[in-house]
């Protein structure tokens, strides 16, 4: 529909006619208890002011009955509301909107998403408005820069808690079992960080006490994870984050209380509505998980915690800026995680993992300049990605590099206190980061905010017969779709192998600019066991590893005491296989060889991940079943020479769990379920124990009978959408069929359909997959408009034919883009999905020829 997609230049006419005094929302929930019901009512008061007085423009609203409309005591046609636009005719200089109308519940978590716990039947209703959500509860001006002052009104259960921007208020109770909510009004914001929780949460309450005062702060889930809300760790880190960004930013927190609210079914991470922050309750566990998980936990809570200075108090004017407001925060959370909490590597755990989905994106065919070109709604939902998280975040890292530290965060304070409650474009931040550093960026930014593609950086020398340089240089390279090359300050460390572990003998810092870079000051050093361009990981480029550096490698990364080198050399390997430069079976074997001793918690996560997909994906097909038979009994060995009861340990055994495919390991498997098979230190909870039986599904050694009997046994939410997965991994035509229904069922809740298609595509399935190469094809046509972005998103992502990866396929592939006419985010994961195959095929190539 083209009234909901809104245009940068459409948005543009409108703010230069309009400013928006207030708005008042009265939110009639009372129906969500009744599971026939599907609306909820919606009225608004909308207060705004008009420069040409005569002049036309429209509000937004989207999947409404609408009921009255009145402008200026005016009442107007409901039936003028077409297409999600409220057309506003002759208006004055002073005006008044009402729009009494239904709107419609959510199960996609957009809009206003209405969810029931099958553990106990409660009912909780929670929003998420970015990008132009909001408009699906209320009549909007749904663009970032109409700034207003929020008045909302809450009708609802007496015996629920809602909770908004604004601080709770007492309820008034009307005696039959409802009571309302009327919140004090909002700081000035924009729509989308305005926020609605209601439900039957659980609460609890602090105080966190600063240098500008105290805050009030509310932990809020469902009742049925009360046991699992980790209030002590929870205050701890959102009092350490607090502590750090007001001493940083010198500004008092904007906002007058901060909740943040554990929320089912929840699409995103977290969002970063002002004073009423949303998250995944995943991050609540129920089972033990891995210090990767509750880093990760950490870094989104300083994440949103960043926001509220940078995004809700100053806020870009178009979804241009998005990028910034995602990346600053990104860089900001790894920030105050290294110098305010426990995780003090988070740095190292951004290179293992966060940064390497920047380097994927960016050599996708979808890759975009950081700063992207937004001309409407569509386009942010395409550009919405880890272009603009990770890569962007990494830039900025380069950034602060660039200018220094001090001057960077000098120039984020005046930032903040000229724009304070306002709206800004980009050249507002330079141009307070010039003035606080001195240095011009305008090229700066040209150079890396304005093109697209990642630079590939690599050793060039000669020796002398004495094994000397007598000449090193860095070679920086880029794809020929994407040829900018950039400048660098780049690290450079030379290891030895000493006493048996490899030590840093020398460290040079360079720039480097264009083609070939001159290192003059190895000149006459002799060469190391390893050499490690990047060292320090200031620069946001592929590195390369030289023939003798990558044996160095193979043989022994766990001699390298240093996690950020390691980490470096994990994701330079991984590269280079991706790419085609490293067989896939020298990469798991290099893994094998060294993960056991790994320390960082996010490479004991996600490293046997990387060395998976180089089995299933990047192996030659001749020898994949012993490659995969050499993993499997590599776990297993890794299971046995783990500590007990370590992060390693639980990571090795859901791996194995994947991987199992021959008797010993499905033995092993049962034995673990059925506590035949005890390891020291190994707690078989229930999340592991649904990972068990996933595996013994793809194996084709389970049934939909033992999956019902494990779910007789975790009737939540948790366990259905484990039970969705393994059934969708079942070798069956049945099981199959049934799972790929679901997941382009609209009616299917978001997290039960993402837990389907992540576990659909099993790489030894092919042939039981072959048919849904044309029926994935036939699905991309409909699927965006049917599901919605997100679903849809995840969806093609999720069932694309990656096992299927082929020449033929390839093919195929590309006869039906040629003519394919879809919607372009649709198109987007289509042509990504064939960009994935073509590079396995040159991956598989590479390995078959080292064979």
């Amino acid at each position: 529909m083209p009234g909901t997609n809104l245009t940068r230049a459409e948005a543009a006419t409108r703010a230069a006619l309009l400013d928006v005094t207030s708005y008042s929302i009265d939110l009639d929930l009372t129906t969500a208890v009744d599971p026939t019901t599907t609306t909820f009512g919606s009225t608004t008061t909308l207060a705004f002011t008009c420069r040409e007085p005569g002049a036309s423009t429209w509000a937004d609203l989207v999947d409404a009955t609408v009921h009255e409309i009145r402008l200026n005591g005016v009442s107007l046609d409901p039936a003028t509301y077409v297409d999600s636009r409220i057309p506003l005719p002759d208006l004055r200089a002073d005006n008044v909107l009402v729009v009494r109308a239904d709107c419609t519940y959510s199960h996609s978590g957009e809009g206003l998403h209405r969810f029931v716990d099958p553990v106990d039947d409660r009912v909780y209703l929670y929003s998420q408005f970015e990008v132009p959500d909001a408009r699906r509860v209320f009549t909007t001006f749904e663009q970032p820069d109409l700034k207003g002052v929020f008045d909302f009104r809450v009708t609802a259960p007496d015996h629920w808690v809602v909770v908004s921007n604004a601080p709770t208020p007492e309820p008034e109770k009307q005696g039959d079992g409802t009571a309302v909510w009327t919140f004090p009004t909002t700081k000035r914001m924009s729509t989308y960080v305005t926020a609605v929780v209601a439900g039957e949460y659980h609460g609890v309450f602090d105080t966190y006490r600063g240098k500008f005062g105290e805050i009030p702060l509310g932990h809020y889930c469902r009742q049925s994870l009360v046991e699992h809300l980790d209030r002590d760790e929870l205050v701890k880190i959102t009092s350490q984050s607090f502590a750090f960004f007001e001493d940083k930013f010198d500004m008092a927190y904007p906002f007058e209380k901060y909740d943040q609210l554990y929320v089912p079914e929840y699409n995103m991470g977290a969002m970063e509505n002002a004073g009423c922050v949303t998250l995944r309750d995943e991050y609540l566990p129920r089972s033990r998980q891995p210090r990767s998980f509750y880093e990760f936990r950490c870094s989104v809570i300083t994440h949103e915690m960043a926001h509220m200075w940078f995004g809700d108090l100053v806020t870009m004017r178009w979804w241009d800026d998005l990028w910034l407001n995602e990346s600053f925060a990104e860089w900001a959370c790894y920030w105050a995680e290294a110098e305010a909490t426990e995780f003090t590597d988070a740095w190292t755990g951004f290179a293992n993992a966060r940064k390497q989905t920047g380097y994927r994106a960016d050599q996708l065919p979808s890759t975009h300049p950081i700063a992207a070109d937004n001309h409407d709604l569509e386009a942010v939902e395409v550009n919405f990605d880890m272009i603009t998280y990770a890569k962007g975040a990494s830039v900025l890292k380069q950034l602060v590099a660039w200018v220094g530290l001090e001057p960077f965060v000098a120039g984020i304070r005046q930032y903040f206190t000229d724009h304070a409650y306002g709206n800004t474009e980009f050249a507002d931040l330079l141009a307070a980061l010039e003035r606080a550093s001195g240095r011009e960026l305008a090229s700066w930014a040209e150079e890396w905010l304005q093109t697209a593609g990642v630079n590939t950086l690599r050793p060039e020398f000669e020796l002398d017969d004495d094994g000397a340089y007598t000449r090193l240089t860095v070679h920086q390279s880029a794809h020929p779709d994407q040829p900018t090359l950039r400048r660098h300050r780049l690290g450079i460390g030379l290891y030895d192998e000493v006493d048996g572990r490899l030590v840093r003998r020398d460290y040079l810092e360079v720039d480097v600019e264009g083609e070939t870079t001159e290192i003059k000051q190895a000149v006459g050093q002799r060469q190391p066991d390893l050499l490690l361009l990047n060292d320090g990981d200031l620069a946001y480029a592929k590195i390369r590893l030289d023939e003798r550096s990558l044996a160095t490698a193979i043989s022994g990364l766990s001699r390298l005491d240093d996690s950020l080198a390691r980490a470096l050399v994990w994701g330079a390997t991984w590269d280079m296989t991706r790419d085609a430069e490293m067989a896939a079976t020298d990469f798991v074997e290099l893994v094998l060889r060294n993960i056991g001793s790994e320390t960082d918690s996010w490479g004991i996560s996600r490293i046997p991940m990387s060395a998976a997909q180089a089995v299933s994906s990047f192996s030659d097909p001749a020898g994949r079943p012993a490659l995969r038979a050499r993993w499997q009994q590599g776990l297993r060995e890794l299971i046995d020479a783990a500590e007990p009861g370590s992060d390693s340990q639980l990571t090795f055994v859901r791996s194995y769990a994947g991987a199992a495919r021959s008797d010993q390991a499905i033995a092993d498997l049962e034995g673990l379920l059925d506590g035949s098979l005890v390891l020291e230190g190994l707690d078989v909870d229930t999340d592991l124990r649904w990972a068990l039986l996933t595996g013994l599904c793809a194996a084709g050694r389970a049934d939909e009978a033992r999956i019902d009997a494990m779910l007789e046994t975790d009737n939540t939410i948790s366990g259905k959408e484990n039970a969705a997965a393994a059934r969708a991994a079942l070798p069956s035509a049945e099981a199959k069929e049934a799972a790929w229904a679901a997941a382009l069922d609209p009616s299917t809740p978001n997290e039960t359909a993402r837990s389907i298609v992540t576990r659909f595509q099993v790489s030894d399935q092919q042939e039981l997959l072959a048919p849904y190469v044309e029926r994935y094809l036939d699905a991309v046509g409909t699927v965006w408009e049917r599901l919605g972005a997100h679903k849809a998103a995840v969806a093609l992502q999720g069932l694309f034919p990656h096992p299927q990866a082929s020449a033929e396929l390839l093919a195929r592939l590309d006869a039906w883009l040629e003519t394919a006419d879809a919607n372009p985010g649709a198109l987007r994961y289509v042509r990504e999905g064939r960009a994935e195959v073509a590079r396995a095929l040159a991956a598989q190539a590479k390995d078959a020829h080292n064979a």
